[in-house]
């Protein structure tokens, strides 16, 4: 294997989720098994600017492969959006002798790394870390399936609670632009209904369904909301829509928020998170650049920066009739 670089710096950018702390660990000590020198950057884009960095080795990521969140902390960067903010951060680079970057991310922290690496020729490669799953050319994003895991469990307590009362808990989940975690979770969940962007229900049609549901013998019932859903304004537009339209049902909201980019990351996070440190460090030592390291079929491939970001991530339309039928 060749390699011609000697210091690679690693950076988490944007939202956090669970496994980045894993990934960084596997970049920091890819680099050392191949004896390249490995800068931690701070902060994101923002940390970058200011020449926040940290050399790290491979007893500087002990202990951090089970925690949640980021060790590096992260950060939205406004001044990187400029091309002065960026001339400024690849100056910083420059002094450190910092020479390739590591970028664990979303869409966003992949378009700044895209357009760094066209005005300076800088070798970027990208982890896809995002709970939202919402990256194309990977099916899974790190932090999508202990966001997953942490979900199902929430949404059991809520049944605990919904079926003791009666009531109808609508639950809503991360998912601004697709329902990855909606469907999956509303599906492992045993849930009446699965409300996501790509499939316009109908509030009208809602309705119906509860309906059925409560006439074939059910006393409580959970409908499971992407947060990008686009039946109502909100959660709570379905909510009053339900009250109004229904009658025996006590209905609930449940936000379930921040907690899903939290905690301990799956084991399958974890393992994913390791095989992309070591494919992203040695994609670089090949002398390639601007990709996305991603999982495709269980193995490892890199996907082009620009088709990660245009491209759409699919949901799997298989599982929205398994739920039809689930929920009979």
């Amino acid at each position: 294997m060749s390699n011609s670089i000697q210091k690679i710096g690693v950076m988490t950018s944007g939202g956090d989720s669970p496994g980045m702390n894993a990934a960084i660990r596997s970049v920091v000590r890819t680099c050392a098994y191949h004896n390249i020198e490995c800068y931690g950057i701070y902060r994101g884009y923002e940390g970058m600017i200011e020449g926040d960095f940290i050399e790290m080795n491979a007893r500087s990521v002990k202990g951090i492969i089970n925690k949640g969140g980021t060790i590096l902390k992260t950060a939205r960067s406004k001044e990187f959006r400029t091309k002065e903010g960026r001339a400024k951060a690849y100056k910083q680079l420059q002094n450190k002798g910092i020479e390739a970057l590591v970028v664990i991310g979303g869409d966003g922290s992949f378009t700044g790394a895209m357009i760094f690496n066209q005005e300076f020729n800088f070798p970027v490669m990208g982890i896809p870390g995002t709970i939202d799953n919402d990256i194309y050319g990977t099916t899974h994003t790190l932090g999508y399936d202990t966001a997953l895991n942490t979900v199902v469990e929430a949404i059991d307590k809520i049944r605990d609670t919904a079926s003791s009362h009666n009531r109808l808990f609508f639950v809503e989940v991360m998912g601004r632009d697709v329902g990855h975690i909606a469907l999956n979770v509303g599906v492992a969940g045993g849930a009446e209904e699965i409300l996501i962007p790509e499939e316009d229900l109908g509030l009208d049609r809602l309705v119906e369904s509860l309906r059925r549901s409560k006439k074939s013998g059910k006393s409580s019932s959970i409908v499971v909301v992407a947060e990008g859903d686009k039946i109502g304004k909100s959660v709570f537009e379905l909510k009053d829509y339900v009250d109004q339209n229904m009658e025996g049902y006590d209905v609930r909201v449940s936000v379930l928020g921040h907690m899903q980019r939290g905690g301990s990351p799956s084991c399958f996070d974890r393992v994913l998170a390791s095989r992309m440190g070591v494919k992203a460090v040695e994609s670089i030592m090949e002398g390639t650049s601007n990709y996305m390291v991603g999982l495709k079929n269980d193995i490892i491939e890199l996907t082009p920066f620009d088709q990660a970001i245009k491209g759409q991530s699919k949901i799997n339309m298989e599982l929205l009739r398994v739920s039809d039928i689930m929920s009979i």
